[in-house]
């Protein structure tokens, strides 16, 4: 499904298949051939299994946009324990996160992908203790995922987008670049997302459809994530930047919320085809 120019997709997670089998059936049920794959639960797989999920994907003729990793441990109950816990931040997990996303890019390697998004846990502000180790460390799992010709997407959200330019300016990586979620922009209250696409658009190299309300008070407790159209994101707008930056890559939907994931996908695609009256709709 082509919508606006761009190919239309789903994340996996946010279907929560039992296995590849129902992720194709689902896929199947909206009409989507693409989706960003979740690799962790693949790499905890004996061999066999692992050969059977993999091979019904590929002969399902579904199209990966990008593979995502996260990491066991990572609380997300409120913004103050995912700033302790999330990403490559905490330095008692470090060497096994690295090891988990060197799999990851085995993994994707042999999918032939060519993108893995996470996110990489907050990064302190440039000049504050810390800066200097996060930069490094994104800089070791930019050269594991480059070993297996795979490039890092760094998920926005965690800090601001002015914030976000600068670590990448200062990481001097080529094969960085930015999964652009606007509702994290909303969820985490650090800014505008519309005036955030302006910014990183030469970063902007996958993108996500999510929606938000936010927080009564921003940067301290979630703001609350509602199905794609419903929030503060705003579908045309999101499109017409967009298209003003010139991105015409992947639109994988995300829903990580609610108990109607399908029919909340299915929402958001005829959202965003709303939004786009006069752009042809290919199947």
């Amino acid at each position: 499904m082509n919508i606006a120019g761009h190919d239309i997709g789903v994340c996996s997670w946010s279907l929560r298949p039992t296995d590849t089998a129902d992720l194709v059936a689902q896929l199947q049920k909206l009409d989507l051939r693409h989706a960003q794959l979740a690799l962790r639960p693949l790499l905890f797989l004996d061999d066999k299994r692992k050969h059977l999920e993999l091979g019904h994907l590929r002969k399902s003729g579904v199209v990966l946009t990008a593979g995502m990793i996260d990491f066991p441990g990572e609380d997300y109950s409120s913004i103050d324990t995912i700033r302790k816990t999330g990403g490559y931040a905490p330095d008692d997990q470090w060497s096994l996160r690295l090891k988990l996303t060197q799999q990851a890019a085995a993994l994707g390697h042999e999918l032939g992908l060519t993108k893995i998004t996470t996110h990489v846990g907050f990064v302190p502000h440039r000049g504050n203790t810390g800066y200097d180790t996060m930069l490094g460390r994104v800089r070791d799992v930019a050269a594991a995922l480059g070993e297996k010709g795979i490039s890092l997407g760094m998920e926005t959200g965690q800090e601001r987008a002015d914030e976000l330019v600068q670590f990448l300016e200062d990481l001097k990586v080529d094969n960085v670049f930015v999964n652009f979620d606007p509702a994290n922009m909303v969820l985490y209250g650090l800014g505008d997302p519309i005036e955030a696409i302006g910014l990183l658009a030469a970063h902007i190299r996958h993108v996500h459809a999510k929606d938000g309300m936010p927080s009564l008070r921003p940067s301290v407790d979630w703001g609350v994530e509602v199905p794609f159209g419903t929030g503060v994101v705003g579908a045309d707008r999101f499109l017409d930047a967009l298209q003003s930056i010139g991105y015409s890559g992947p639109i994988s939907i995300e829903r990580e919320a609610g108990e109607q994931r399908l029919e909340d996908v299915e929402f958001a695609i005829r959202t965003l085809r709303d939004a786009a009256p006069g752009a042809p709709l290919v199947n």
